[in-house]
């Protein structure tokens, strides 16, 4: 049996971790806990030490069972450990993960359609004063100069393309700020929040700031994403479905395991204690 683990907790009180008398060791939990940020390092220790315990259930039951690892190579040449072979051996054996059917696919599609739609595409055009924030004097002067440039353009918009050329920042600025065709995801959250709250034609009312510096934005066109047919996302359901219900009755299989073991210095009650890794 290997050698008790003492953590020294807020309170003081030294804190010993075990399965079944089997203790867990000081150095594989901190060895752990790089696999479990956390803002507080009790925090990662305690995710840590219940992911170990969680470990140790599954080999325990496995070696029960007599169970022989048959380790698999994934698409890397990588090669499972033993236990790591054991324990997805055991998982298999042990936990049982129903096909999604036709039915229940059709009706996780028609309730969550709002998740199989392409997205909204942006036809914009933008000019940039170029400035990192750092630098006070040439941020302040990006700013105005922004500001007055975007004057100038309420008052006359159609110079729009005349103006990027003339001051953009940006490689668009040859194309008079045209940026084609943009997405969410494509472009920083601040721009994305400016365009997407534009009508088509219409230019920002006020200079918009990123880490790039200042952009006067203007929306040309929008095109609606649609909803995707469900035969284009059928297999992505089920992959999900499936996957939701494996880990659900992983979980559930491990909480069975523990409720009837003797754990010491952990509490794996909460769905986050019981995720099988």
């Amino acid at each position: 049996m290997s050698c008790s683990v003492h953590v020294q907790f807020p309170a003081g009180k030294p804190v010993t971790v075990s399965v079944n008398g089997v203790a867990i060791e000081r150095d594989a939990i901190q060895r752990e806990m790089q696999h479990h940020p956390a803002d507080k390092p009790i925090d990662a220790w305690r995710r840590a030490a219940r992911a170990l315990v969680i470990r140790e259930l599954l080999l325990q039951r496995a070696r029960r069972l007599g169970l022989v690892p048959e380790a698999l190579t994934d698409d890397d040449d990588r090669r499972e450990t033993d236990d790591e072979a054991l324990m997805r051996g055991l998982v298999d054996r042990e936990v049982s993960v129903p096909e999604p059917d036709e039915d229940t696919c059709r009706r996780y599609y028609e309730n969550n359609k709002a998740r199989f739609r392409s997205p909204d595409i942006y036809e914009a055009a933008h000019i940039l004063f170029a400035a990192a924030s750092a630098d006070k004097d040439a941020y302040a002067q990006a700013r105005a100069d922004a500001a007055a440039v975007l004057s100038a353009l309420h008052d006359n918009p159609e110079s729009f393309a005349a103006m990027a050329q003339a001051c953009s920042r940006c490689p668009s600025a040859a194309q008079g700020g045209n940026l084609g065709q943009i997405t969410k995801g494509q472009i920083t959250l601040e721009f994305e929040q400016a365009l997407i709250a534009l009508k088509p034609g219409q230019i920002s009312a006020e200079p918009t700031a990123t880490r790039y510096g200042f952009h006067i934005i203007r929306l040309d066109r929008k095109h609606d994403g649609a909803v995707l047919p469900y035969e284009s996302v059928a297999a992505r359901i089920a992959d999900y479905l499936r996957d939701s219900v494996a880990r659900r009755a992983a979980a559930q299989y491990v909480a069975r395991l523990a409720s009837a073991a003797q754990i010491e210095g952990v509490d794996l009650a909460g769905a986050e204690a019981l995720r099988v890794h």
